[in-house]
């Protein structure tokens, strides 16, 4: 049975994460935000692993944590008055352009492969954070991505002040 997640000023949705340490760090940053976690499986590590505990400290208690067995689980169970807002390094609109709504959800594609086309398409739009010192097209030159939780934190944080949660 699926059961509708509470509505949420914001909502962060890990796609498939890998590295157990960053996923403990974005739990951390939606505890110090209040804001839910959604986990979309299948996860790169156990969610008892060591790391990923350690990432999280003593916060884990205080993080509103969902994990859903696969993506369609999620759109399933969110409330229907919310948009899916996917986060990419690129093709999206400028994080300081977008304008954020409460109840958005920010969708974190994997670190290894980011947010695959199939998702990307179901999503209501597309963020990307502007970095003047990011790589060329091929990879070269630059920074290629932001850490996964680096990335979360600074689109929760601006969305959040967007919309004076905080």
């Amino acid at each position: 049975m699926n059961q509708t997640l509470a509505a949420a000023a914001l909502r962060v949705a890990l796609f498939e994460p890998r590295i157990p340490p960053n996923t403990g760090n974005v739990a951390r940053t939606c505890a110090a935000f209040r804001t839910p976690l959604s986990l979309i499986e299948p996860l790169g590590f156990s969610l008892d692993d060591r790391q990923l505990k350690r990432a999280g400290l003593d916060y884990w208690p205080h993080v509103d944590v969902t994990v859903h067995r696969n993506f369609d689980q999620l759109n399933l169970q969110l409330p229907e008055q919310r948009r899916l807002i996917g986060c990419s390094r690129y093709g999206g609109l400028s994080l300081q352009e977008f304008q954020f709504e409460e109840g958005d959800v920010l969708l974190f594609g994997r670190e290894d492969t980011g947010l695959p086309d199939p998702i990307r398409s179901r999503c209501d739009a597309i963020v990307t954070i502007p970095m003047p010192g990011s790589a060329n097209a091929e990879g070269q030159g630059g920074v290629r991505s932001l850490n996964l939780s680096v990335a979360c934190a600074l689109v929760l944080y601006t969305a959040g002040v967007r919309l004076s949660l905080w």
